[in-house]
């Protein structure tokens, strides 16, 4: 039976720092894009997949996000007194999302076309793949400077280089993440790992894709928004 992602790490305990004076008394996730916190526009999505825990780490300014969240059904996994990166970060994590395979996702982006988790699960081959990545070609890219994070073969599998952006949405076994010891690490560090061994995989977002990671994205995500209405 093929295992399915059940829990949805939200990545958000981030300094924001690129969001300059945006930042200095709010917490990136918190930042609003039309009107709406930046996390509640992953959140939207998240809960069209119906999950059984969903989670979000915290770290700077955490009272706000705690506050954001109260009454929700959204836990918090606080990262005190040293901020965790997205690898310690969904390992310390673990105790609140549960065993199997979780979804793990950026809080500063804004999409444009189909929920990028529902089309993950729909790519989901557990058989074959570590990790599934949703992908953004650079040209569908808004706001993203650079020539891309990954190369995707004909069958999907990734490799590093320029080709496409990763999107910030993926699906992640997480065993591999008691083999590292430090407490704060990237999931590079799996990445990596999963790319010599031929498991890491990509799957192409047909729609388009805003990063918001800085002050300049905002306006950006807002017109793409715009354009999705018109």
């Amino acid at each position: 039976m093929r295992k399915i992602p059940k829990s949805v790490m939200m990545f958000a305990a981030g300094f924001g720092r690129r969001m300059g004076n945006l930042t200095k008394d709010t917490p990136k996730p918190l930042i609003r894009v039309a009107g709406v916190p930046l996390i509640d526009h992953t959140l939207c999505l998240v809960r069209e997949i119906n999950s059984d825990h969903i989670v979000a780490n915290v770290h700077y300014l955490p009272d706000a996000l705690v506050n954001h969240f109260r009454g929700s059904e959204v836990a918090l996994s606080h990262e005190s007194p040293d901020i965790l990166e997205t690898g310690g970060g969904l390992k310390h994590a673990l105790p609140l999302l549960g065993k199997g395979p979780v979804f793990t996702t950026n809080t500063d982006a804004i999409w444009q076309g189909p929920n990028p988790f529902m089309l993950a699960l729909s790519h989901w081959a557990p058989s074959t793949m570590d990790a599934l990545t949703v992908c953004i070609p650079t040209e569908n890219a808004i706001g993203h400077s650079g020539q891309g994070d990954f190369r995707l073969s004909s069958q999907g599998k990734v490799s590093r280089g320029p080709g496409v952006v990763y999107g910030g949405v993926q699906i992640l076994k997480t065993d591999g993440l008691f083999g590292i010891q430090e407490a704060s690490f990237s999931l590079n560090r799996l990445w990596d790992n999963m790319i010599a061994n031929g498991t890491l995989y990509g799957v192409i977002y047909p729609g388009k894709w805003c990063d918001v990671g800085s002050a300049e994205g905002i306006a950006l995500a807002e017109n793409l928004l715009r354009d999705t209405h018109v």
